[in-house]
């Protein structure tokens, strides 16, 4: 499989070195801010689609998917850009959703096809799976009352997570008495039809997501902790591979989640 790297930051660097290893290729790479000609392992970099487009696109560069880790105000466009030239995409990315119908539209209407998730990292989404049971579980007992917090780096742009809105919305979908999310800062109690879910941003913290169901007698908590950055990459060219080989071997066409990679797994 050979890769356009949307976004040669510190994730596109990690999936690069990452492919590699796989034994994929690095077609290119896309950044308006990177002031190398090429990658490490030696692939050109563009800084605009225009200049993609000059070298002859995706099939002059053997382009069979992009992986895009870049900023929430330039993956939509991102996305659509690599829709029109017929470039399937894992979009990594968070803090866009709100212009995913747009954004869907756009492929489906190329078709071509988007693979996206709020977190590709194959242990975050086991937790969500867990978290769901665990929220089924402990709905009909009141007694126990959800909520939760993430902790992220201070570099992070946006807040709450885009995997601790997805945890929410999870757990929401499986509690009868829970119906509302909440992540801002409250200077109220908060209601009994409402989960709190609060954010931190501080030091290193690669990503740290936590649910908890409390009573007056004693505490469960849900856990999961990243170490890196290397467990995203990893899901994300799992994510690609899937896109790239669908039934009989062909690339798959339409919009996907992660979960539609661990259906075809699981």
């Amino acid at each position: 499989m050979n890769i356009l790297i949307a976004g040669y930051g510190r994730m596109g660097k990690i999936i690069e070195s990452l492919a590699i290893e796989r034994g994929h290729g690095i077609a290119a790479a896309l950044d308006p801010f990177y002031t190398g000609a090429k990658t490490a392992s030696g692939a050109p970099v563009f800084k605009a689609f225009a200049d993609l487009d000059r070298a002859g696109g995706a099939a002059a560069l053997s382009i069979d998917a992009a992986v895009e880790f870049t900023r929430p105000d330039t993956a939509a466009a991102n996305i659509k850009a690599l829709a029109e030239r017929r470039i399937p995409v894992v979009a990594g990315t968070t803090g866009w959703l709100d212009q995913l119908d747009e954004v869907s539209n756009a492929v489906n209407n190329a078709g071509s096809a988007l693979l996206w998730a709020s977190n590709f990292s194959l242990g975050v989404n086991l937790f969500y799976r867990i978290a769901e049971f665990a929220a089924k579980l402990a709905d009909p007992f009141p007694e126990y009352d959800v909520g939760g917090y993430e902790v992220h780096h201070n570099k992070k742009v946006d807040s709450p997570s885009g995997t601790a809105k997805t945890l929410v919305e999870k757990v929401l979908a499986q509690m009868k008495r829970k119906k509302t999310a909440v992540y801002e800062k409250l200077d109220r109690p908060p209601a009994a039809d409402e989960l709190h879910y609060a954010s931190l941003r501080v030091g290193s913290v690669p990503g740290t997501h936590t649910l908890t169901f409390d009573s007056a007698a004693d505490t469960i908590e849900i856990t999961h902790t990243a170490r890196g950055r290397e467990g995203l990459a990893s899901g994300a060219l799992t994510a690609a591979q899937w896109l790239v080989a669908g039934p009989g071997g062909k690339p798959r066409q339409g919009v996907f989640t992660m979960d539609n990679v661990l259906r075809s797994i699981l």
